[in-house]
């Protein structure tokens, strides 16, 4: 750790440690019982139950984090941060819902909080008295029933006279991950209302996080009371740089973190942290462009997101390069992936893009398709195909008279009232929630078992777009198959049974099919050609951003 610290110092920042006991009932561990603050049921299932610790046990655990602590102060940390929210162990002892102990950790909020209050005791025995103690915890939990802001106020007040430090003001649990973890869903500033009640209500300084990557909502934060320090997680995975380019007013140049969560995805599934948007994130030296200066010219075709980062990466390389568009706008499907449900943050990804190679002077020709004709006897070391993906096309009766979900989130005004979507993936979603918000009553048909069913995504996104497909009271006809699209009707076969559904409009979001119809002409004429992004299939914007950084890094 020691190592860690120095690495930090070495450039004028400050290393703060968080440590916590355990995760308690939220322990993924099948092989044995979890431990918890009561016998409260476990998250793998109601027929399991915790394991209330003893006060011995509970005693042990807060020597050992004054002894974890104390680890971090011998390598010279600056802070230690207690992680006590969100549902996690500690978090269960304050909460009345999981803590019904009648001993001395349990009953009164004084005493649900004591096991953290003992914990700071004990670690500020151990480090010097100038290190400061933090402590993360839930002021406001968002559900009906569970922990007020009230609570959370007095929580803050007992926690500063236990002689914390500062405070790290968060909301939300498990239940609701999106409020604690916001998604692409989320707008900015998620967490203020609860952070400036706290705030006004103590002496101590505090912390918060909350989707605060917009500068000027970060600045509005600290300017109207809210916080005295913000908190940028992924942010600052997304574009490390953040705090340099704000402070030298290079805004447009900031990678906006587009709250996919895909950092979060790819740590659950043991894949190591990575970002949709910064392909060198943890592979900062081993993926960093080559410095040997070539002399390549590079077509990319297409100027959606793979073709624009293979473009900016290509100038980063000191390469000639062209981008040949076939519509007359940049940005390919973002426009429509940022149409829906207020996903501004994925507009901004756009923006940057297009921004970044006006910038760079970067030589793009809109309207310009690229096909065998105007493609033969060109020359160019290096050839992208970064063409994307087209809504497909079902063998359905009457699939013709449907509107395509690219169409409708490009514009999102469609006439009518009652709308049926085919397709319950993320895009057909996202378009019923959409129009399901202005009022429309829609009904989405899919033949999987449930909407949502495939898509890779995290449990907080998953979540929150449940919750809007509730809230828009949109209809849900799961295992159902479409035989038949006709004028003001959509017809299909669930369990067995037909059904006829009278509608206005019916958007097509059965999925999408890759634009590669030019592949093998160009690997038949071009010595080097890589196709990239949805032109390979239909995936995801870490795909198409990844792909295009590394079609130019790997070129010798």
């Amino acid at each position: 750790m020691n190592e860690l610290v120095n690495s930090v110092h070495h450039y004028g920042a400050k290393l703060c440690v968080q440590i916590y006991p355990g995760n308690g009932r939220l322990s993924y561990d099948a092989s044995m019982p979890p431990r918890s603050a009561s016998a409260t049921t476990s998250v793998l299932g109601s027929d399991i139950k915790c394991i209330p610790y003893t006060k011995e046990e509970i005693r042990f655990l807060v020597e050992k984090m004054a002894t974890a602590a104390s680890l971090a102060a011998a390598a010279n940390a600056d802070a230690i941060e207690l992680s006590a929210y969100g549902g996690y162990l500690m978090d269960q002892f304050h909460s009345s819902q999981w803590n019904q102990r009648t001993d001395e950790y349990g009953g009164s909020l004084e005493n649900r909080l004591r096991f953290t209050t003992e914990c700071v005791q004990a670690i500020k025995k151990v480090i010097p008295p100038h290190m400061p103690v933090i402590v993360k915890y839930t002021a406001e939990d968002k559900i009906n029933g569970l922990r007020t802001i009230d609570e959370g106020i007095e929580m803050a007040k007992i926690f500063e006279k236990a002689g914390v430090d500062a405070l790290q003001v968060c909301v939300g649990i498990k239940d609701n991950l999106y409020e604690s973890i916001p998604t692409v869903y989320s707008k900015g500033g998620n967490k203020l209302e609860a952070q400036k009640a706290v705030r006004a209500a103590v002496s101590i300084p505090v912390l918060g996080d909350g989707k605060l990557d917009d500068p000027m909502d970060a600045l509005s934060a600290l300017e109207n009371e809210c916080l005295d320090y913000i908190g940028l997680g992924h942010q600052l995975i997304a574009d490390a740089s953040w705090t340099n380019k704000v402070k030298e007013n290079k805004l447009k140049d900031i990678v906006p973190c587009i709250g996919c969560n895909e950092c979060l995805l790819s740590e659950i599934k043991g894949c190591g942290l990575t970002c949709a948007v910064n392909p060198l994130c943890m592979k900062e030296v081993k993926y960093r462009l080559p410095d040997e200066k070539l002399d390549k010219k590079v077509l990319i075709i297409g100027g959606g997101p793979a073709g624009l980062q293979a473009a900016l990466t290509a100038h980063q390389r000191g390469f000639e390069v062209e981008v040949w568009e076939k519509s007359n706008t940049l940005g390919g499907t973002l426009w429509a992936a940022g149409g829906p449900c207020e996903k501004t943050s994925v507009i901004n990804l756009v923006k940057y893009l297009i921004h970044q190679c006006e910038k760079y002077d970067i030589d793009i020709k809109l309207n310009h398709e690229a096909n065998k004709t105007n493609l033969e006897d060109k020359t160019f070391d290096k050839v992208i195909l970064a063409t994307g993906a087209s809504i497909f096309q079902p063998p359905i009766k009457g699939i013709e008279k449907t509107s395509s979900v690219i169409d409708y989130l490009t514009n999102t005004h469609l006439e009518g009232k009652e709308i049926v979507v085919i397709g319950g993936g993320l895009a057909g979603t996202e378009a019923a929630v959409e129009l399901g918000n202005q009022g429309k009553n829609v009904t989405i048909i899919e033949m999987l078992e449930d909407i949502l069913f495939l898509a890779d995504h995290t449990a907080n996104n998953d979540i929150q777009l449940r919750e809007m497909v509730e809230k828009a009271k949109v209809k849900v006809e799961a295992s159902s198959m479409v035989t038949e699209i006709g004028e003001k009707f959509v017809t299909y076969n669930k369990e067995g049974c037909s059904n006829t559904i009278k509608c206005d409009v019916v958007i097509n979001a059965t999925g999408f099919r890759a634009n590669n119809q030019l592949e093998d002409y160009l690997y038949d004429n071009f010595k080097d050609v890589s196709v990239i992004g949805d032109a390979i299939k239909p995936r995801k914007i870490l795909d198409a951003v990844h792909e295009g950084y590394h079609a130019i890094r790997i070129i010798k």
